[in-house]
């Protein structure tokens, strides 16, 4: 052990010199791909299985359903491994935002454009609000789906590099925000009502007329925002960048400046302009109950919009960084346009490579059915357990956060749990929102720390653009403080929201 780690003493210290010690992640996900492989095969032979209430596929109707577990050493299995590689890699949920995004955003990069806007805010905002603005951007960000971990988690480190502090705590603020404070929000998100539909369904085993509306957790993720907003600021400031130390800025490809020229100012004016007139434009297709991205009940939720934010998002970086290149001589023609594009998916190379081993692994898990195995045994522990309410729903988050760990998807964990919980609650007297809303912190706590989840990857090769030895053990290091002190703290809030009776949402009732 060398010098320096013997200096180290803190537990966090030792996860990331641990979690680095491990191989590539490349290593890691072929590793965990042949773990799943074999231990599949074993279960399959000894006829693994669980039966839960839920929604056949079939059918469209809610029955009793048995899920074996699949082997990938049988002849489907291993025809599903080889047919598989490509449409698994281009499917992955993290590939086409994560690159369709950095076409705006590596210009708008590499053009100078950011890097002149961070200077500029540098000047002009106080120092001590940088950090809740990078949370609770973080925590609005999850309204439009994946946009956060694409755009505002390297957002959060290149705000902070422009304030000469260090990247990767601006980088761990924002990844908080989006992930730890996932179901957050002070508006209703596109996954309000993907959740309420399938609480609705869970609920109808014993009552066919009880609804769950989106709205229904809305008062309670409104107040979990600002607490969010608060346990982020004081994480990262008190625990996270000092624990980093001073950066040492030679290590970024970014570099924060000092001031900008007349040339640079003018440019960033334009650009700005260009930038409102980007976001007008697109308002204008939305603003309307009749505009085109509106959905077709005129409505916003589940809109031509939303299903559309990644695209926007880049021409909201892509048009002001083309502006700034043009009005400072970095972008002479449409070739050097090009070649800013060119070189900011070179420089996503790595998690591109990354990206194909996880998504072969998460592929070949879920056709398994590993997954569904654990969450529904799970469960049936949870049942069991004959003690008081608020005790049932404290275990009952916590089994939501270690289950998160293995099955990323929020919407599939909910469709197998669901119909297991929400009825059982029921009958202890406990109401569909206030299963919806335990459910939703355990969700969101633990994907921070979760190397299944899409976007880790992603996470872990933004890491690296501030220090090339950095790997899933400093993402873990840095993010574990936040898992564990916003599950305790949200996990707090929820047991006195409920002790006191006050309404998860507008007209939704704690009881049953």
């Amino acid at each position: 052990m060398n010098n320096s780690l013997k200096e180290k003493r803190s537990v966090l210290d030792w996860i990331e010199y641990g979690g680095n010690k491990l191989p590539h992640p490349v290593t890691i996900f072929l590793i965990f791909t042949l773990l799943v492989v074999i231990i599949s095969h074993i279960a399959y032979l000894f006829g693994v299985n669980v039966t839960y209430t839920g929604m056949n596929p079939d059918t469209g109707k809610r029955e009793e359903l048995t899920v074996e577990v699949m082997s990938l050493l049988t002849t489907d299995g291993i025809r599903f491994i080889f047919t598989g590689v490509v449409e698994h890699f281009t499917t992955f949920v993290a590939l086409g935002p994560v690159l369709v995004a950095m076409l705006g955003v590596g210009v708008a990069e590499k053009s100078g454009y950011i890097s002149a806007l961070m200077t500029n805010v540098v000047t002009k905002a106080p120092k001590k609000f940088v950090t809740p603005i990078v949370v609770f951007m973080g925590v609005m960000s999850n309204i439009a789906a994946s946009v956060g971990y694409v755009v505002l988690v390297p957002l959060g480190a290149i705000i902070f590099l422009g304030f000469r502090r260090h990247p990767l705590a601006g980088l761990a603020a924002a990844f908080a925000g989006v992930a730890g404070g996932y179901s957050a929000n002070l508006l209703i998100g596109t996954n309000d009502p993907l959740l309420a539909g399938i609480t609705t369904e869970a609920a109808a085993i014993l009552d066919t007329t009880y609804i769950v509306d989106a709205t229904d957790n809305w008062y309670f993720m409104l107040a979990s925002t600002f607490l969010i907003v608060i346990l982020g600021t004081l994480i990262t400031d008190k625990v996270i960048e000092p624990r980093l130390g001073k950066y040492d800025f030679s290590k970024s490809d970014i570099q924060p400046d000092e001031e900008i020229n007349k040339v640079e100012k003018r440019a960033l004016r334009w650009s700005n302009v260009s930038a409102i007139i980007t976001v007008l434009l697109v308002l204008a297709l939305v603003v309307f109950p009749s505009s085109p991205l509106r959905g077709d009940d005129g409505g916003i939720i589940g809109s031509p919009f939303i299903s559309s934010i990644i695209f926007i998002m880049m021409l909201v970086f892509l048009v002001p960084g083309l502006v700034y290149g043009v009005m400072t001589k970095e972008i002479k023609n449409d070739k050097d346009a090009v070649k800013l594009m060119d070189s900011s998916i070179e420089t996503m190379a790595g998690f591109i490579v990354l990206i194909f081993f996880a998504a072969q692994f998460v592929a070949l898990f879920t056709y398994s059915n590993l997954g569904t195995v654990i969450a529904v045994n799970g469960a049936n522990l949870l049942e069991k357990l004959d003690i008081g309410v608020v005790p049932i729903l404290v275990i009952f988050i916590l089994l939501s956060a270690l289950i998160d760990i293995v099955i990323a998807a929020d919407s599939a964990k909910w469709a197998i749990m669901a119909p297991i919980f929400v009825p059982m609650f029921m009958q202890l007297g406990i109401s569909p929102e206030v299963s919806q809303a335990a459910y939703r912190i355990g969700d969101s706590t633990t994907n921070v720390v979760s190397p299944l989840m899409p976007f880790f990857p992603l996470i872990v090769a933004f890491s690296q653009r501030y220090g090339r030895e950095n790997g899933i053990g400093t993402v873990v290091s840095l993010m574990l403080p936040y898992s564990i002190i916003f599950l305790i703290s949200w996990t707090i809030l929820f047991v006195i929201w409920y002790l006191f009776g006050i309404p998860f949402g507008p007209g939704a009732s704690n009881t049953y």
